[in-house]
């Protein structure tokens, strides 16, 4: 089993910057894909960042391309989700998962842990 913990949400302007964390305990993310989710009210859950750890490749939605930044710290077993020139439409709880495969899936279907998320609220 895998527990996973975000934090580092908040409130932001339009334009500003925030990080996320993603701790995970239970066993280390050694052979796991860790992706970073959202979802704003009346809105489907959507992919927003994924990161293969044993080999640290990402991958990102197209509309955080060059905003976000998915990174990892092995010996903090933790994942990060640097967001910068935000938007108001960034605004949601956003979601750290874990998938025991060697694929970046985008569907939140095919990820088997899940944090309790975390509130982004992006003011205009």
């Amino acid at each position: 089993q895998v527990q996973l913990v975000e934090s580092g949400g908040g409130l932001v302007q339009a334009g500003g910057s925030l990080g996320l964390s993603c701790a995970a305990s239970g066993r280390t993310f050694g052979s796991y894909v860790v992706g970073w989710f959202r979802q704003a009210p009346g809105k489907e859950r959507e992919f927003v960042a994924g990161i293969r750890w044993s080999a640290s490749i990402t991958s990102y939605r197209d509309t955080v391309k060059g905003r976000f930044t998915i990174s990892r710290d092995n010996a903090k077993n933790t994942v990060y989700l640097q967001m910068n020139s935000l938007k108001p439409e960034d605004t949601a709880v956003y979601y750290c998962a874990a998938r025991a495969r060697y694929i970046i899936s985008h569907d939140s279907h095919e990820y088997d842990y899940w944090g309790q998320g975390t509130q982004v609220t992006v003011s205009s």
